[in-house]
């Protein structure tokens, strides 16, 4: 199957797939022409579709807006077909029904290891992964890991974390599998976990993340945006893809933040979920142009 946005007899065929022919789902992912990593102008645009395996079904007032998965599937093809698009972020249960639908090819696959501390839960800090590991990536041709980093200093759930990264940087390494760490300072607040956003404790979290496994030689970061990020971006030697958080901003102050974090050295591009899937005007092509253009100048230069 080309290119394309998947319709009911595509979908059809995807369950059908997945009762009668499971075996069919990594012959699939062989079967994808795959890339460089970086090629052209060296930088990255990645849609991420990570959240719904961690319990975030919601997108701004809308609490289940990512519970139909076809309609997820969709926007995501919509996506992946735009140019300027270099891949995606997913789970393994998202990327099996992309690759069964046909729609990777010549996309960059970044394999989420997800979070076990759901959302809301007493075990919230208990963040050990549940997705992706090194191995399964490697033997489906995955070409990027991506953990989330959650240090929370008064809660000792944080130290296994801490332990659990470290043995999966030091295992990317040693498959040269490119590993993207995305920290964040956090702290319990009213019952739940929240996220330090001040350019403190995102520099904090970047020194942490950056000393974790034998190597660091195939270490990314993924960092948000945030106040002063000139000094976010002085604090890593490492490549670093954009957060592009969730949507609820006005839509153009974001890309204007984005455009600016963009321009400074290190960063290398955007990895991007709800805020394109799920935009206000519901035209998700016309959010992921406006992305993609902010990351490949060379796109904009073509309009």
């Amino acid at each position: 199957m080309t290119s394309s946005i998947p319709g009911p007899a595509d979908f059809a065929r995807l369950r059908e797939l997945r009762a009668r022919h499971p075996e069919q789902l990594q012959a699939a992912y062989e079967r994808r022409t795959r890339r460089d990593i970086l090629r052209g102008d060296g930088r990255l645009f990645i849609v991420a579709a990570d959240h719904p395996a961690r319990g975030a079904l919601a997108v701004g007032r809308n609490a289940t807006a990512m519970a139909d998965r076809y309609d997820l599937l969709e926007r995501l093809a919509v996506a992946l077909d735009r140019p300027g698009v270099d891949g995606v972020l997913g789970t393994p249960d998202i990327l099996d029904d992309l690759a069964g639908l046909g729609l990777l090819d010549d996309k960059i696959l970044v394999g989420s290891m997800n979070r076990g501390g759901l959302r809301g839960a007493r075990f919230e800090m208990d963040d050990r992964y549940t997705g992706y590991d090194v191995d399964s990536m490697v033997a489906s041709g995955i070409d990027f890991a991506k953990t989330l980093i959650r240090v929370n200093l008064d809660d000792p759930g944080t130290a296994a974390t801490l332990e659990a990264t470290a043995a999966a940087v030091t295992e990317a390494a040693g498959a040269r599998l490119p590993i993207m760490l995305e920290p964040f300072m956090s702290r319990w607040a009213d019952g739940r976990i929240v996220n330090d956003l001040t350019t403190d404790d995102v520099i904090l979290s970047i020194a942490i993340a950056s000393g974790l496994g034998a190597s660091s030689a195939y270490t990314w970061m993924k960092l948000p945006v945030v106040d002063d990020m000139e000094r976010v971006m002085a604090s890593t030697t490492m490549p670093t893809l954009l957060l592009g958080g969730d949507s609820g901003a006005d839509p153009d102050q974001t890309f204007a933040a984005w455009e600016d974090a963009l321009a400074l050295p290190g960063v290398r591009g955007l990895t991007v979920g709800r805020t394109l899937l799920y935009p206000p005007d519901g035209d998700v092509a016309a959010a992921v142009d406006i992305a993609a253009g902010l990351v490949h100048a060379d796109l904009l230069t073509a309009r």
